[in-house]
């Protein structure tokens, strides 16, 4: 996927009001397939697999022994009882470690179409591939292919996921095409997920940062056994050091990666992810800080020595 095709922002527009089609393949996808698929996914991730059931996904995290993210994944539970654990693309070896599995990654392609419109229009395509619901799982033979739709995304759009053998890809991508749907690279990608306030590994999530602290506490079935639940209760009860914050800024100047938030002239914090919003006309941020702001209390993003004002927001930001 590149970084853009016509422009980001046209293509980022696409997406929140029709429909735009990102090529994800890059990701990275291990197959569970065996009786016990199940018990270690649920012994080994911080959510509860229990609360689903097959023909239907999950967002997760592996983490370490500290409790910090190794990964946040999504699970496809497919309807014959195989799983698939779709991680980010650099940490596909370090999840099939954990869990075992097959790295199935290079006999796919996986293709999101996303957007108000990407229902109609991969109906177009193919009539089920608009029946899988949100979070749903679904297999689905298109073309003589054997595919896994899944109701999944990182745009905060309505969409589909769509899992298909590499042989059949380019025929699949250029039907889409066709059917309306505008092709986006990794730029828009990016902008989407930061105005929908989803984390970034490596940004607003990684090894030295707990799913408590990046404000997703929801992910974390404490009930359940997996691995870093010590670390993670500990945190729990001492509370957090740092907490990620939604910053919207007075500026359509793009606030940055590594930026310093300044609040009463003292630096709390640091930006993780920051662009201009195309939605909102200005710039917006991620990232931890210190102390007790809450929504609607001023902050300033230091951009490149210059301090730009904003406040605290609540997040997604759209």
């Amino acid at each position: 996927m590149p970084l853009e095709f016509e422009g980001t922002i046209s293509e980022h527009l696409a997406c929140r009001n029709s429909c735009a089609m990102f090529d994800v393949s890059h990701l990275g996808t291990v197959r569970l397939s065996d009786r016990e698929a199940a018990d270690r996914v649920q012994n080994t991730l911080t959510n509860d697999l229990g609360k689903i059931k097959p023909g239907q996904a999950q967002y997760t995290h592996l983490l370490n022994v500290d409790g910090g993210v190794l990964d946040d994944i999504i699970v496809w539970w497919h309807h014959t009882g195989v799983i698939d654990v779709m991680p980010n693309a650099s940490n596909t070896e370090s999840v099939r470690n954990a869990l075992g599995g097959d790295d199935i990654t290079t006999t796919r392609a996986v293709i999101a179409l996303q957007g108000p419109a990407a229902r109609e229009i991969a109906v177009l395509v193919c009539p089920s591939f608009g029946t899988v619901d949100r979070f749903r799982v679904k297999e689905v033979v298109w073309n003589g292919a054997e595919c896994t739709v899944a109701g999944t995304g990182y745009t905060g759009e309505a969409g589909v996921e769509i899992s298909i053998p590499t042989s059949h890809a380019s025929d699949l991508w250029q039907a889409f095409a066709k059917a309306g749907a505008t092709p986006a690279g990794l730029g828009a990608r990016d902008t989407l997920r930061l105005e929908a306030g989803l984390p970034l590994h490596g940004q607003e999530l990684g090894p030295e940062i707990t799913p408590l602290q990046a404000g997703l506490g929801w992910v974390v079935a404490f009930d359940t056994e997996f691995t870093g639940k010590d670390a993670l209760l500990a945190e729990k009860t001492a509370g957090v050091p740092r907490r990620l914050v939604g910053i919207g800024t007075d500026s359509r100047r793009p606030p940055r990666t590594g930026n310093p938030i300044i609040s009463d002239g003292q630096q709390i914090g640091l930006v993780t992810s920051g662009n201009f919003s195309p939605m909102l006309q200005r710039g917006i941020a991620m990232g931890f800080i210190s102390g007790d702001l809450t929504i609607g209390d001023p902050v300033s993003i230091d951009i490149r020595g210059s301090e730009v004002p904003g406040h605290i927001v609540k997040m997604p930001f759209v």
